[in-house]
């Protein structure tokens, strides 16, 4: 196997001109698929089906891979698969080693070390799983994860661990006894649908579960967690939103963390979803070389309110095993903060908050909210009051 040192790579600020021109709108086209007929390319069973899931596939696409990238796409399985929508590969820029889109989706080299502080569940969600694919850490809501697939792969994501797995248990297997434990739980009040993606799942699959859930009385409204109006907009369609739109109170959190994701297409399926009755929020992750500047941080929630999305929380990267090149410091996500408060629309501006390491919770981050600063971590307080430990990237 090719051996190669992992690069740091200086990230500079974009200019005010390439700026302006992520606050447009523009469609990611069709790209090396143009020969396809357009109904092909609108299908999104064709474009789940034609993924680029090698690194064969990858360098007949892009033949100019950094040597990091090369590696970090051998290993991939290791750790999470590489998987990409033709759609949203259109969006890289492989004539740009600093693409933001880039930097998400394909892997490095980096992703086969873990720095101090990093861990295989950063959340502590197994701990919290009263039955299998069940999270309940908040005393009125729980998490559902009823698939481990994704349109594409995220290189940061969570739940690593869990995702992409071709030899996994499968996950619907699991919904009866976790939809049983909401049902004796009377408590729960709010079910968020994640995993993966919910919105993978077929119209029939999906429609039976929302329908069980709205059958039980003490849940008395219904969330989605996805990222498939980024990665897979065709697969919003009207069928889709007439099927949502019965259970409301319905609401979806999207994933989007960078202006150039919100192309023609996303904004149609985001208001095909909004006609529909839904609010719509977004969750960004704070992520190195994409969207660790004010500039690009507000061109992109200004963007998200003209799609009809909520800018909604800022996360800081969870210290996911194999993450470090990607997260940034909170003084970097404080300094954003500072720069969109007063500087937008209040409507625009998200909540920053790290999801306590540990099992602590997701904790609003001001000044004020972390107790103790220290070169290489900080301790911040959740609402319970107990204390948890963030350890933060090295500093170039």
């Amino acid at each position: 196997m090719l051996e190669v040192e992992p690069s740091s790579q200086i990230e500079e600020p974009p200019s005010s001109q390439s700026v302006e021109n992520l606050k447009k709108f523009v469609s990611a086209g069709q790209g090396h698929w143009a020969d396809l007929p357009a109904c092909q390319w609108q299908d999104w069973r064709w474009q789940l089906q034609n993924r680029i899931t090698s690194l064969d596939q990858l360098q007949r696409l892009a033949p100019n891979l950094a040597p990091e990238e090369v590696v970090g796409a051998l290993a991939a399985r290791r750790k999470l698969a590489m998987s990409i929508t033709p759609y949203f590969f259109n969006l890289i820029d492989f004539k740009d080693q600093r693409c933001p889109i880039r930097r998400q989706v394909i892997p490095r080299i980096e992703e086969t070390q873990t720095a101090p502080g990093e861990l295989k569940d950063p959340c502590d969600e197994d701990s919290h799983s009263p039955v299998p694919g069940l999270v309940h850490r908040y005393p009125d809501r729980v998490l559902m994860l009823v698939t481990d697939r994704c349109a594409s792969y995220c290189r940061y994501c969570t739940r690593s661990r869990l995702v992409g797995r071709a030899a996994s248990e499968s996950f619907e297997s699991r919904l009866d006894l976790q939809i049983d434990y909401i049902a004796r739980t009377p408590a729960v009040r709010d079910v968020l649908l994640s995993g993966g993606d919910p919105l993978l799942l077929n119209d029939q699959k999906l429609e039976s579960i929302l329908e069980r859930l709205r059958a039980i009385r003490h849940v008395e409204f219904l969330r989605i967690g996805t990222r498939v109006p980024i990665f897979l907009p065709q697969r919003v369609t009207q069928e889709l939103c007439a099927i949502l739109r019965r259970f409301h109170p319905l609401f979806i959190s999207i994933h989007s963390n960078h202006p150039r994701e919100l192309t023609l297409e996303a904004r149609t399926a985001l208001e095909r979803l909004a006609d529909a009755g839904i609010p719509l929020g977004n969750q960004s992750v704070l992520l190195r070389g994409v969207n660790d500047n004010v500039e690009v941080m507000k061109a992109h929630v200004q963007k998200l309110l003209m799609c009809r999305v909520r800018p909604y929380y800022l996360y800081q990267c969870d210290p996911v095993q194999g993450t470090a090149h990607l997260r940034t410091t909170v003084n970097t996500g404080l300094e954003i903060m500072r720069g969109l408060r007063g500087h937008t629309t209040g409507y625009a501006v998200p909540s920053y908050v790290i999801d306590a390491p540990g099992g602590g919770g997701k904790v609003p981050i001001c000044e004020d909210s972390v107790a103790i600063w220290a070169t290489d971590r900080i301790f911040i307080r959740n609402y319970e009051g107990q204390m948890f430990e963030y350890r933060q990237p090295p500093t170039e």
